[in-house]
């Protein structure tokens, strides 16, 4: 009788896809007993085939029969385990969504770049005598950085005063001459020209003279220095060093053609304006920050869409005052990007995912639970999503107790709570 039991490969493939329904919890006690319906003929043909079989079929048979009665039974029982526990009523908390009048925020990635950045080179050729600054020091504009041998350009300065002071005297006698008239114009014009040129390089020595102590063009932090005491530095070509200004500094970042857009139609409609008219204010935060603790304002876009990027260069002017951000950092920005609404917002919590699909658990009047798929919205600080479309405000969504929610329609016992953005 029992050797009769043995099924084929089918019905192991059967017993496979009942574990499978069970898992996924859509096993239906119609389909039980279809599966159970279907062993029933496989037993029939193997009564009808069994005295074909060999001894050793036979045997075979008998240890196969036994392990698929084993794994019947055992699925039977987790069947009917499950079935019990998932009609049991369980517990939930729900709340209805949240109604807040919000303004989206529109988030950016950019890097700070120093308002004046400049790159030190000497205005005259010489040998580097001394260095006036400790490296990365802070400086004011005029204050003196590197000092060039002067010698050469202090005797230029004096032969051009000595020939500067015959070129005047020539100038006088051939004046008195004048009077006498025992000169010409001609000589006349020529000595006042050789006086004005005499002139000129007497005030291009002191020019020179000057440049021979290198001054900062602007306040900011100087760097290193890139040239020590006792080289050639070649006029206009020697780098001596890079000062950067750092307050206030720019933050530069690319605006997406969506928001581009979105923002040239609300300022059209007067509910936003443009920041090359006014400036609109942002938050930025650095790498290292938890919050936008950094005001701004946004007070440049540019004119012309990157046609390989496809965004907008805008600039955002950032005080700096404790000298935290430094050029060359990264930061996010968050700008308003629409007018106030009021819109529906739900926890994170009660968020559910199937796939690339939002869902939450809503329970009817009748304390059914159901699947109601959602579109978010922007993520806010909270811990709140803002739910764009699926909800129309007055459903009571499952906040707490959602693993407890095994099946399809299950009965729920519902416990009314209200939703706080700042509690979460």
């Amino acid at each position: 009788m029992f050797l009769s039991l043995v099924v084929n490969i089918d019905a192991i493939l059967d017993i496979h896809q009942l574990m499978i329904l069970l898992k996924t919890n859509e096993m239906e006690e119609g389909m039980m007993f279809d599966f159970l319906n279907q062993c029933n003929q496989e037993l029939s043909i193997s009564i009808k085939n069994h005295k074909s079989l060999s001894s050793t079929q036979w045997m075979n048979s008998i240890y196969k029969m036994n392990h698929r009665l084993i794994i019947l039974v055992t699925m039977l029982i987790l069947f009917l385990c499950s079935t019990t526990t998932y009609s049991m009523t369980v517990e939930v908390d729900v709340a209805l969504p949240l109604k807040k009048k919000i303004v989206d925020l529109d988030e950016y990635t950019g890097r700070f770049r120093a308002i004046e950045q400049v790159d030190i080179r000497a205005r005259v050729t010489g040998y580097l005598e001394s260095i006036k600054f400790k490296d990365g020091q802070m400086i004011k504009k005029g204050d003196v950085l590197f000092v060039i041998d002067p010698r050469p350009f202090e005797y230029i300065l004096n032969r051009n005063k000595a020939q500067y002071d015959l070129a005047k005297k020539q100038y006088a006698r051939v004046m008195k001459l004048r009077k006498h008239n025992h000169v010409s114009e001609e000589a006349i014009d020529q000595r006042y020209q050789e006086m004005q040129v005499a002139k000129t390089q007497v005030d291009e020595a002191k020019l020179n003279l000057e440049f021979t102590q290198v001054k900062s063009p602007i306040d900011g932090q100087v760097s290193r220095y890139f040239v020590s005491v006792g080289n050639l530095i070649t006029q206009n070509e020697t780098v001596l060093t890079r000062v950067v200004s750092n307050n206030p500094i720019h933050f530069y970042f690319e605006i997406n053609q969506y928001d581009f857009l979105k923002y040239i139609r609300l300022a059209n409609q007067g509910k936003r304006k443009s920041s090359n008219d006014s400036p609109t204010p942002i938050k930025l935060k650095l790498q290292d920050e938890d919050d936008y603790v950094h005001n701004g304002q946004v007070n440049f876009v540019d004119n012309i869409i990157d046609r390989g990027t496809g965004t907008i260069l805008a600039r955002a002017l950032v005080p700096n005052d404790k000298g935290i951000i430094y050029p060359g950092l990264f930061g996010r920005a968050r700008m308003e990007g629409s007018n106030y609404y009021e819109a529906l917002l739900l926890p994170d919590i009660a968020i559910n995912s199937d796939q690339s699909k939002k869902f939450v658990y809503v329970v009817d009047n009748s304390n059914t639970v159901s699947r109601i798929y959602i579109e978010l919205g922007n993520y806010r600080e909270s811990g709140f999503y803002v739910i764009k479309n699926g909800l129309n405000g007055d459903e009571n969504i499952v906040i707490h107790g959602i693993q407890r929610i095994r099946i399809k329609n299950q009965k729920v016992k519902p416990s009314l709570i209200k939703l706080k953005e700042t509690a979460l």
